[in-house]
């Protein structure tokens, strides 16, 4: 998640509340969850308007 990408759009939040939450001083996404379903977390990178949330897959690491 590149927080300085994000726009405050909240669509990571709707998609997958369980992974992502809202910053109360800023606006912009934060993530909750780095072992969030994976699903749901890539359900979030499609509507996401500034293109702020990348996944790494961690099985390559």
């Amino acid at each position: 998640m590149d927080r300085e990408r994000c726009i405050d759009a909240g669509m990571c939040v709707l998609t997958a509340p369980g992974a992502f939450d809202q910053d109360t001083e800023d606006g912009r996404a934060a993530l909750l969850d780095r072992t969030a379903e994976p699903g749901a977390v890539r359900e979030a990178v499609r509507p996401c308007p500034p293109g702020a949330i990348t996944i790494v897959d961690q099985s390559l690491t």
